[in-house]
């Protein structure tokens, strides 16, 4: 039987995040959804199963992770369980990439998931049980053009992730990332909106043209990187690891 945890999911609010809170509570675990839209994460409250607390927060608040574990703290309990989900997703050539566009991929992807591990992981060590996964990319793993930011961005969250495990290894806390390819969900279809803008090409081939980039020929479903998700939540010897849900796009 599984042992119920308190898990946090922020970026709960749709895609992977949701998807997450999904898996999650199904697997009956009491999860805390953070996101900063109210609204969207009352309607993941509702259609969960078991047991949710809606903490409406922005990630990149420098205040956010402490704000959020004390008030969870003070409803349910201490945090066991985080999965950071929020990210963010834009494309420019690198000559054309400004400091704002570098600035706010860092701040969601890299510093946000750095807070929540710096104020996280000390209580986890403490009582000898956590779990941390990240939600990174596939772009942790490799370039591409025209997304300098993004990719510095996860390629900085993979090595934090891969620190942290290495320095909370013997604690009984884990720490892994989940590296998708792209997948089914809004921000991919913010990403098709883009290149279409961009290139003139209809939505459906901009879609195709991601899809071809994974060997299987379809886009990721966001319950397969929850399942990852769950994956490293339920294993106690796989730390450091960046999980690849990508089709087979990046293979290590």
């Amino acid at each position: 039987m599984t042992t119920s945890r308190i898990c946090v999911v922020t970026g709960a609010g749709r895609g992977i995040g949701r998807a997450v809170a999904h898996r999650l509570s199904n697997s009956g675990h009491r999860v805390v959804l953070t996101a900063r839209t109210g609204a969207q994460l009352a309607e993941v409250a509702a259609e969960l199963p078991g047991p949710s607390l809606c903490v409406p927060a922005d990630a990149t608040d420098p205040d956010a992770p402490q704000a959020i574990r004390d008030q969870v703290a003070a409803e349910w309990g201490p945090i066991e369980v985080a999965v950071l989900a929020a990210g963010t997703a834009s494309s420019a050539p690198l000559a054309k990439t400004t400091d704002a566009q570098w600035r706010a991929a860092m701040e969601i992807n890299l510093d946000a998931p750095f807070r929540f591990l710096r104020a996280l992981a000390p209580g986890m060590t403490e009582r000898g049980w956590g779990r941390i996964v990240v939600i990174a990319s596939m772009a942790a793993k490799h370039g591409d053009p025209y997304v300098s930011a993004y990719t510095a961005s996860k390629h900085g969250v993979l090595g934090l992730v891969r620190s942290a495990a290495a320095e909370l290894a013997r604690s009984g806390v884990t720490v892994n990332a989940v590296c998708p390819g792209f997948v089914d969900t809004p921000m991919t279809e913010e990403s098709i909106a883009n290149i279409s803008a961009t290139t003139g090409r209809d939505a459906a081939s901009a879609r195709a043209a991601l899809e071809a980039r994974q060997p299987i020929r379809r886009l990721i479903t966001a319950g397969e990187v929850a399942e990852a998700v769950e994956y490293c939540v339920a294993s106690a010897a796989t730390t450091g690891q960046g999980i690849n849900v990508d089709g087979g796009a990046v293979q290590s």
